[in-house]
């Protein structure tokens, strides 16, 4: 006589993500809530507030979510009225997420300013050393993109004919980058061409798929072990 088990197989872990951003405005139709946040000010200062008053980082926290509807996402606000913030603010975020275990670190953001990646690399060391994975845009409009480009990041290049909820691996001369569409989800009756679009939503939409991936193999706690698995995939 055998006995069947009548339980659910276990659901895969939830992969903690930190969208490095504007904030996040909540609830929103895209975007159903996230499990907190921070604000991040030029001066050194760390609150409460992550409320989006741009959009960009709604818009990109959605297309993760799009991806990634089980992830747990962390609305980390370094962007308060304009895309602009500093190195120093960038590398408290990314601190900020190394020192609460999160999983990914989403920055749909960079500086093609060569001379400011010194700055980036000792975070970016510590995020490897704690096993927490950054995905950031490799290049743009020709030029590198920092911390995109550094080693030990994820980086992403957008390309329009990828499909949305594919990726694909390119070599470049700075190592292995990831293509992914530069479209978040459509809006119903507007044209994809009046849709936002970018290298902001590239990224956020490889940090949703690789986010799926994680939650299957939880070991991947590293770019270079998150590029060789996909290599196995693509």
């Amino acid at each position: 006589m055998t006995f069947e088990s009548t339980d659910s197989p276990p659901e895969p872990p939830r992969v903690s993500i930190a969208v490095v951003d504007s904030g996040v405005h909540v609830p929103h139709p895209h975007l159903p809530g996230v499990a907190g946040g921070v604000r991040l000010d030029l001066e050194g200062g760390i609150f409460d507030d992550f409320v989006d008053r741009i959009g960009h980082g709604t818009a990109a926290a959605a297309a993760i979510h799009e991806k990634a509807p089980r992830a747990e996402l962390w609305a980390v606000k370094v962007f308060e009225r304009e895309l602009s913030t500093s190195v120093e603010v960038l590398v408290r975020a990314i601190d900020w997420a190394v020192d609460r275990g999160i999983r990914l670190v989403n920055m749909s953001l960079g500086t093609p300013n060569r001379l400011r990646a010194p700055e980036l690399g000792p975070a970016i060391e510590r995020s490897f050393e704690a096993g927490t994975v950054i995905v950031s845009a490799h290049q743009h409009n020709g030029a590198l993109w920092y911390p995109g480009a550094l080693p030990g990041v994820v980086g992403v290049v957008a390309d329009p004919e990828q499909p949305r909820d594919e990726l694909a691996l390119i070599e470049l001369p700075r190592g292995t980058a990831v293509v992914a569409s530069p479209y978040p989800r459509p809006i119903p009756g507007v044209p994809v061409e009046q849709n936002l679009y970018g290298i902001s939503f590239a990224v956020a939409n490889a940090t949703g798929l690789i986010a799926r991936l994680m939650a299957d193999v939880p070991e991947l706690r590293s770019a270079d072990a998150v590029i060789e698995m996909l290599r196995t995939h693509i």
